[in-house]
């Protein structure tokens, strides 16, 4: 099990817009050309990057999420937190 990860996501305020997102990237978008456009976190102008992160440093269902892809997978849904919606890509 990984102590630490590196993870990017794009945060958007509401379900549909995450979905959109994610309607974008399987239809062969780059993620962090997305970040960029879409999410509302100042990580968005790095692409959506978050740098390594251990365990206890994020709330609990993106920490959840994160850690549960494998490096390279994307969450397949949205992952609400009381930030708003995330789409999660683990990068390694």
């Amino acid at each position: 099990m990984a102590k630490k990860i590196r993870a990017s996501h794009i945060l958007v305020e509401k379900h549909s817009e995450a979905l959109r997102v994610l309607e974008e990237l399987r239809g062969g978008a780059r993620f962090e050309d997305l970040a960029r456009r879409y999410s509302q976190c100042p990580s968005g102008k790095r692409g959506g990057d978050l740098g390594f992160f251990g365990r206890g440093q994020m709330v609990k269902p993106f920490e959840a999420a994160a850690f549960a892809l494998e490096v390279g997978g994307v969450t397949e849904e949205p992952v609400r937190t009381q930030f708003g919606y995330h789409i999660i890509k683990r990068t390694a």
